[in-house]
C-alpha cells in the first residue's frame, strides 16, 4: 500500500527532516579525531529531545542508540561505541526523528581529520549520485529511473553499488512502500506520482558491491574491507523538479568552517 501525502503532511515531514539536519550540524561541530561515536550519539539524543522530537532509531527493532554510525568499511547500521574516531577515516552518520507523528531521515558521510584523495572522491561521487537520483524523482518517471541514475554514475567511476539495502517511503512510519533500490533499469518499477515521499540513499563501496552482516545483528561491512559511503535525503515527488525536505546546508556550513 503506497500512501501519498497531502501538503499538510508534507509540511510535517519537512519539519522532522529539518530537525534531522540540525542534529547532523550539531554533532558535526564536535566530530573530530579522538572523540567517541557514543559521545556524539548522546549529544544527538539530547538535541533531538530538547527540540521536541524523539529519536526514530532508538528501540527500533531493538536498535540501542539514536544514530547509526558506521566508520570506514562499515556500510550502515553501525552501533555507536567507546572507540575513538581516528585521523584519516570516514564516518557515515544516519539520523531519524519522529515529531508530530511524522518521520524524517537523512544520512551524511563525514571526513574525520585529513582523508586520502581516493576516499574524498568516493564521498564526492556518492553524494553526486544521490542528487542524480533526486533529479529523476518527478511525476511521470519511474522508480527505476532514480535507481539507474544512481547506479550509472557510481559504476562509471568503478564503485560497487550495494544491492541488499535500499531507500524507502516514509511518513507516519519510518519505512513505508515503495522500496527505492540504488540499481535498476530506466523505465521500470512504480510510476511516480505527486505527493510520494521517499528517502533516497545511495550506499556505494570503493571496491566490491558485496557486503556481510555481523553477529550483532546490525553492523554491515564491505566484504573486501574497503571504505563505503552513504548519503541520504528525504524528498517529495513533484512536477518537473523534486523537493528536498531534508538539508545538508547546515552540515556543510559547519564542516566548511
Amino acid at each position: 500500500m503506497i500512501y501519498y501525502k497531502t501538503e499538510e503532511e508534507i509540511d510535517l515531514v519537512r519539519e522532522s527532516s529539518l530537525l534531522v539536519a540540525k542534529t547532523h550540524a550539531e554533532i558535526a561541530s564536535f566530530l573530530k579525531p579522538g572523540v567517541t561515536s557514543l559521545s556524539l550519539d548522546k549529544i544527538a539524543e539530547e538535541f533531538i529531545r530538547d527540540n521536541g522530537g524523539v529519536p526514530a532509531f532508538k528501540g527500533y527493532n531493538g536498535f540501542p542508540c539514536t544514530l547509526c554510525m558506521s566508520p570506514n568499511e562499515q556500510v550502515v547500521h553501525g552501533i555507536p561505541n567507546k572507540h575513538y574516531l581516528e585521523e584519516n577515516s570516514i564516518l557515515s552518520v544516519d539520523c531519524g526523528v519522529v515529531m508530530n507523528g511524522f518521520y524524517g531521515d537523512s544520512a551524511f558521510t563525514y571526513e574525520v581529520g585529513d582523508v586520502d584523495f581516493e576516499v574524498k572522491q568516493l564521498l564526492k561521487i556518492t553524494k553526486e549520485s544521490l542528487y542524480k537520483g533526486i533529479d529523476q524523482a518527478i511525476v511521470g518517471n519511474r522508480i527505476g529511473d532514480i535507481s539507474n541514475a544512481i547506479q550509472s554514475h557510481s559504476e562509471e567511476h568503478g564503485y560497487g553499488v550495494v544491492r541488499e539495502l535500499v531507500g524507502h517511503g516514509l511518513g507516519k512510519s519510518l519505512h513505508e512502500s515503495p522500496e527505492v533500490p540504488n540499481y535498476g533499469k530506466r523505465g521500470s518499477g512504480l510510476k511516480l506520482k505527486k505527493g510520494l515521499v521517499i528517502a533516497i540513499e545511495p550506499m556505494i563501496n570503493m571496491g566490491t558491491k558485496r557486503i556481510l552482516q555481523h553477529n550483532d545483528g546490525w553492523t554491515i561491512t564491505t566484504v573486501d574491507k574497503k571504505p563505503s559511503a552513504h548519503f541520504e535525503h528525504t524528498i517529495v515527488v513533484r512536477e518537473g523538479k523534486a523537493e528536498i525536505l531534508s538539508s545538508f546546508k547546515e552540515i556543510e556550513k559547519i564542516i566548511n568552517g
